[in-house]
């Protein structure tokens, strides 16, 4: 077994400084949360992460099984905000997905957002992301939070674009063998 480091960044944006939430192009469409939507937000959460880096660093978005298990854990959590958890939805079905959660200080974090690679460069990622942190406004909070791997140069250059900023830099230990 070989132990690697992922270097990952916290990144943080004042939620009272968003930009105006994005227009879906045509033929898009937003899923408000609804707990009977816990099963789409899991299959597309594994068609977003299972052959990505995010898969090894977290072994559960690389199983649907797992993505299941994480859905399940994420919209029970105390803090769990529905204002912030969205699917996105075609006409041949959901191509997006985020989550939002509350921490202990009142700030509200993204969970897995994701976009499956067949729609990806739509401006989706941006879309879902605003609409999260939005939803994050509405309740209130006043920062937003993620954590991104530092090697997804394309994530980065999005969140970036919206206004966060780094504010840590973490490394994950993954097994390898």
């Amino acid at each position: 077994m070989v132990v690697t480091y992922v270097k990952r960044y916290r990144m943080e944006i004042d939620l009272s400084e968003l930009p105006p939430l994005i227009d879906l192009p045509e033929g898009y469409y937003w899923v408000a949360w609804h707990r009977a939507m816990l099963d789409h937000h899991a299959r597309v959460k594994f068609r977003c992460f299972h052959d990505e880096l995010d898969a090894r660093i977290f072994p559960c978005l690389g199983q649907e099984d797992g993505c299941q298990r994480l859905m399940r854990e994420i919209s029970s959590r105390k803090g769990f905000i529905p204002q912030a958890t969205w699917l996105l939805g075609d006409s041949v079905g959901y191509v997006g997905t985020v989550q939002g959660v509350a921490d202990r200080t009142g700030t509200g974090m993204i969970q897995n957002l994701g976009v499956v690679p067949e729609a990806r460069g739509r401006g989706l990622g941006a879309a879902l992301l605003l609409k999260s942190l939005h939803g994050f406004r509405s309740v209130n909070l006043r920062m937003g939070s993620l954590e991104v791997t530092a090697e997804n140069r394309g994530a980065l250059s999005l969140y970036r674009k919206i206004g966060f900023r780094r504010s840590r830099t973490l490394y994950k230990a993954i097994q390898e063998g």
